[in-house]
This record gives C-alpha cells, structure tokens and sequence, in this order.
C-alpha cells in the first residue's frame, strides 16, 4: 500500500473515549493506514461500517447498549470487515477468541500487543481469505450465544437516518421472511437480518409467544383467540391484526389467562 488515501481504512469502537485516543494515536503512525474512523457506541459503529465499509474494525466487546457482539449480529455477514476485539479480562470470551482464532487485545492494552494485532490483520486484509474469518467469527458468535444466552430487551433497527435500539415492549408482532423478520410496532414496521428460531431463544418468553412457523406475538397484544380447523385457531391482536395460531403452539397461549 502507498499513499495514506489508498492506505488500510480503519474504525475504532469504544464507549471510552481515551481508549479510542490510544489505538487512533498508535495506528496513525502506521503508514500504510489510511483513514481512521470512530464510534462511541455500538449502534454508530453499525451505521460506520454500513457507510465506509471499513478493512479493519478494533472493537471493543463491553458496551452500554449495543455490545461488540451485538455490532456484528446486526451487520451482514457476507461483508464483516476484518475485527480485532478489544477487551478487559473475561475468562469465557478470552476462551473463545482462542478457540477460533479471532485476534484479540485485552485492556490495558500496550504498543507491543496492538503492533502485532495490526500485523496480523494487514496480512488478513491482503489475503483476503475466501470467507475464512468470517466463518470464524459466525463460529464465535453462535458459541457465545449458546454459551451466555442474554435476555434481549431492545434490537438494533434501521431509522429515518440511523440506526435506533427498538425496545421489544413496543413491538406487536413479528414475521419471519426468509432470512430476515419483519417487526410490527404500531404503524412501524422494520426489517432486521435474523431468524425466529434464534430470536425466541433470546426473547422473554413470558412477553413473546411462537404462534406458528413463521410468527411470534407479544402477549400483551392479544385480545382473542378463536376455533378455526382442524386444531388450528386465529389469534387477533389489539390492532386489528391476525395470525394463524398453529396447533402445535396453541398450548403456549393457552397457559396466559387471555
């Protein structure tokens, strides 16, 4: 690479602004980065890495809001750039990165450590390596999550002109549509990257209940359930709206006094 224009795109993502300073004042010095990005939450480093689609991301795991890992749920997984994660001692994740090979650094973090993060990820970035690290990071991902399955109160969703954390409690409904779902939320509706079975697992099921295949309702939301055939039934919700309650979830509404 020559050139810092041409150089090796950077994103720096921290809710601590000094940490962010370290690593921007350390890969700054590098010739072969060029520009170099921040975000101080979880929700701006989606909208950066959906608008300048980064080579590299340092990313830091514990985060108000919207973790590290949370970041990379919410992206496409075909266009993860490369990512070093960032963080303060945690057994499991530190475990986990060495499972799969995912770079790390952990806090307080020093020239020597990050000098070989960023020699690792050039070489990453210049091989390009036919989707390996992003299937090491899909890896990752699901193992964290089978591992510390998080109660999931809010989701990261695409507003007006950025990304917003859409409290679950407003949503009625949600649909699946192929790899994606489709969340109703009053005259809302938004589209995220995810799957139901994977959502169900992370939702509190005493305010979300699986109706079908392809739908799951807020509890809160329904006003009646009515007979149809052969064992199925329609579930009407507060707003006008029905879904088909498949008999083999019916037990699960069944349990609420509606």
């Amino acid at each position: 690479m020559s050139g810092r224009s041409a150089g090796l795109s950077v994103l720096i993502v921290d809710d601590e602004k000094p940490a962010r300073a370290k690593v921007r004042r350390f890969v700054s010095g590098d010739a072969e980065v060029g520009p170099i990005f921040e975000a101080r939450d979880g929700v701006c480093a989606v909208d950066v890495v959906r608008a300048e689609s980064p080579d590299l991301v340092f990313l830091d795991v514990q985060m108000p809001g919207l973790d590290g890992f949370g970041v990379l749920e919410a992206l496409d997984p075909t266009t993860l750039p490369h990512v070093v994660f960032v963080t303060a001692f945690e057994e499991y994740a530190v475990r986990a990165f060495d499972i799969h090979a995912v770079d790390y650094v952990l806090k307080p973090f020093d020239a020597e450590r990050l000098t070989l993060a960023l020699a690792r990820a050039k070489e990453a970035v210049g091989r390009r390596r036919d989707g390996e690290d992003r299937r090491r990071l899909t890896q990752l991902l699901a193992d964290v999550r089978r591992e510390r399955p998080e109660r999931v109160e809010r989701l990261l969703v695409a507003g007006a002109d950025r990304s917003v954390l859409l409290p679950l409690v407003r949503v009625d409904r949600m649909e699946s549509a192929r790899n994606y779902i489709i969340l109703h939320a009053g005259r809302e509706t938004y589209r995220i990257r995810a799957t139901l079975d994977r959502l169900e697992a992370r939702v509190d099921p005493r305010r979300f209940v699986r109706v079908s295949r392809s739908a799951m309702v807020n509890v809160d939301r329904v006003t009646e359930l009515r007979p149809w055939s052969h064992g199925d039934g329609i579930v009407v919700l507060s707003d006008g709206s029905r879904l088909r309650l498949s008999r083999r979830y019916r037990d699960r509404l069944e349990r609420f006094d509606l």
